[in-house]
């Protein structure tokens, strides 16, 4: 459905200037909050004056007026929520105030992974000389102890004020985890081992989550009670309750190269299938106007029944909130848009919550709804079929085409791949994920029972493996996925244009449409081939910070050497070095141990010496390394790792890159020891990795 007239869609045309002001914000979060606070209260009171002479000072001449206004209002409303929103704009964050421990209440429910524990906790005291100040901010707590498996929501720590800022990416193409962290309200992280920290109180917490999240730890307590497989038990837990702490990474793959991602997080679709199914089940309701009327409110107290048992999971906060719309507004209205219910539950969550909008999770269900709203119907009408079995098997295609055309310029930017085959998948899938949904719920609901819920839990596991099995074929088939997909910003945003236009053209022939798409398109084209001749043309070296390893990838072209004593099937090299290959366009690489010996056409390397066209860079990595080494071979750059001592003559005329993996103690006493003789250095110890980029082969 596509409204002709902005009259149509109010609430979307206003939702704009917000959603402007947000992004304003957020891209400038030290402005200063008293001046957007003082604008809109000088604008809004401007707003009611013209309104309340409205008559007496004939403002109905100049309509325009009030049009004027509203939008500055709304737009100046976005910015102040985001500043007021900001935790590090509070004063009595626990970052500004001095303290030697932190009262910190457990706000998340603690994950478990390997010996270690993850929560979030907001930090409620600073305590400094046997004083306790109020204090208020996130912190991600990590601990090392197998004692801390049996934390929960709401208990209150006692713990060390030692905490740190979180790091942000050090290499190309790594994931930007503080970024991520900082749309969750976290800025600062601690890491805990036994005896750090001390339990002094439980049930601080919200209530209503505390119990929910205890149901549901019987919820998933019970699929193990009535299933065998734990990869089952993991997609169940995750798909019907959102519970995802025991999902393996290969599920995850499998699900994310098959387009069938979105069924593993509890969100609108998964609420979807609930609402039809008591739609149908309260059906007889409809007889009357009353009765709709308690049907609506008993659906919706359902739905957010559903939103108690998975945790009130921030994607089926978002659902709920969107058909609780929906459904007030069907049941109340003859006719109201869909468009308008979806943009007034965004505002709203918004409003709570600005940094929703730099979720992806938020962007993802926002626009994947619009689009069926949008799209759906137009694809919907590309093809008609007179049977009623082929009419429901397309009608399903074009919900899954709609879907993933309004979110491909977006799940590219972030996740880099597309699915090739996500129709086929969507479609496998269908009846299965039905089957697990209902069967899931009916053994969650009723009581325990001998056979019964023996004979749900069977059904259960076996839909879930069968599933599991047709999305491994598929994930394996030939071409499953395009990957290594990098778009800019301006890329995902003239994708976004041209989609839209495209379908606009669709609707009403209009030959500017077709015009600007062909313009966008082009520009397009000229952006991405310029980027592949650029990416073709440069030769680079790239020292990275691996923390406590090292690695150097050197760069012709589109190929590549990977120096690194991490193995390539590591999860670190897959978290901090393959992304850089893949955003350079190293298309063709191998990867070689530190001690390799390594002889390709644009790189030599014996021993400790790497010669990368002309450039010469000496690994220095044990006190031996450089005595067998002429003195008379010029090094250009010289990477010291390992905590080696260094010859004074050797440094000379050098620039030196003290490696991630050194110490701080080591490398505070290099460069005080040195200073005076190094001509440059760098230190790659949490910083960004050091990319030196030249074409020395043209």
């Amino acid at each position: 459905m596509i409204a002709k007239h902005k009259g149509e869609i109010p609430v979307v045309v206003l939702i704009l200037p917000f959603l402007a002001g947000i992004a304003g914000a957020l891209s400038f979060l030290d402005t200063r909050i008293v001046f957007f606070l003082t604008s809109l209260i000088l604008l809004t009171a401007l707003f009611v004056i013209l309104n309340l002479a409205y008559t007496p000072l004939r403002i109905y001449k100049v309509r325009w007026l009030g049009g004027l206004l509203i939008y500055p209002i709304i737009f100046l409303l976005g910015w102040f929520v985001t500043l007021n929103h900001h935790e590090l704009n509070k004063s009595k964050h626990f970052s500004k105030i001095k303290a030697k421990q932190l009262v910190a209440v457990i706000t998340s429910e603690p994950r478990v992974k390997d010996d270690m524990v993850r929560f979030t906790a907001d930090i409620r005291q600073s305590v400094a000389n046997h004083q306790a100040k109020q204090t208020s901010g996130t912190l991600l707590v990590t601990i090392k102890d197998n004692l801390a498996k049996n934390l929960f929501y709401g208990e209150t720590l006692l713990i060390p004020a030692k905490y740190t800022t979180v790091d942000p990416p050090f290499n190309p193409g790594e994931f930007n985890y503080k970024a991520y962290l900082a749309g969750k309200h976290i800025h600062y992280q601690a890491f805990f081992y036994p005896g750090q920290y001390h339990v002094i109180a439980a049930g601080k917490g919200n209530p209503i989550i505390t119990h929910a999240l205890r149901i549901r730890q019987n919820l998933v307590e019970k699929f193990k009670q009535n299933m065998q497989d734990t990869a089952a038990i993991a997609v169940a837990s995750t798909l019907i309750l959102g519970y995802k702490a025991e999902l393996s990474n290969d599920i995850l793959q499998a699900y994310s190269k098959t387009g069938t991602i979105h069924i593993l997080s509890v969100s609108g679709g998964h609420v979807a299938i609930i609402y039809l199914l008591l739609s149908w089940a309260l059906n007889f309701l409809n007889t009357s106007k009353r009765g709709k009327v308690l049907k609506a409110i008993l659906i919706i107290l359902l739905i957010w029944g559903y939103a108690l048992l998975t945790g009130f999971s921030p994607a089926v906060c978002r659902a709920a909130v969107m058909i609780s719309l929906v459904i007030s507004g069907k049941t109340y209205s003859r006719y109201i848009s869909t468009l308008n219910l979806l943009a007034a539950s965004a505002f709203a969550l918004l409003l709570y919550d600005p940094f929703l909008l730099i979720d992806v999770g938020f962007q993802l269900s926002y626009l994947a709804v619009a689009g069926l709203v949008v799209f759906q119907p137009i694809v919907y009408q590309w093809v008609s079929f007179k049977n009623k079995i082929a009419d429901k098997i397309w009608l399903a295609c074009s919900v899954s085409i709609a879907a993933q055309v309004i979110t491909f310029p977006l799940s590219a930017y972030y996740f880099h791949q597309f699915p090739v085959y996500f129709l086929v998948s969507n479609l496998l899938i269908a009846i299965p994920v039905f089957v697990i949904m209902y069967s899931g719920l009916l053994l969650l609901l009723l009581p325990q029972t001998p056979y019964l819920s023996k004979a749900l839990g069977y059904l259960l596991e076996n839909t879930i493996l069968l599933m599991n099995k047709m999305l491994g074929f598929i994930e394996h088939s030939p071409y499953a996925s395009v990957g290594k997909i990098w778009l800019t910003r301006l890329e995902y945003l003239l994708l976004y244009a041209i989609t839209i236009m495209v379908f606009y053209f669709l609707y009403d022939k209009k030959k500017w449409l077709l015009t600007s798409t062909l313009v966008c398109l082009f520009i397009l084209s000229c952006s991405i081939s310029f980027k592949k001749y650029r990416a073709d043309q440069t030769s680079a070296i790239t020292f990275l910070n691996l923390r406590k390893h090292t690695g150097i990838v050197f760069k012709n072209g589109n190929s590549g050497v990977v120096l690194t004593d991490l193995p390539e099937t590591d999860k670190n090299f897959e978290y901090s070095v393959q992304p850089g290959l893949d955003s350079s366009r190293i298309t063709s690489y191998k990867v070689y141990p530190l001690n390799a010996y390594i002889n390709v056409p644009f790189l030599h390397k014996q021993n400790n010496v790497v010669q990368f066209q002309n450039k010469k860079i000496l690994l220095l990595n044990n006190e031996v390394a450089y005595q067998s080494i002429p003195r008379q071979v010029h090094i250009d750059y010289m990477l010291l790792s390992g905590n080696t001592r260094a010859d004074t003559s050797i440094l000379k005329d050098k620039t030196i890159i003290i490696d991630a993996g050194n110490s701080d103690k080591y490398i505070k006493e290099f460069i005080n020891l040195h200073k005076n003789i190094l001509y440059k250095y760098e230190v790659l110890k949490r910083n960004k990795s050091i990319c030196i980029a030249s074409n020395w082969h043209n």
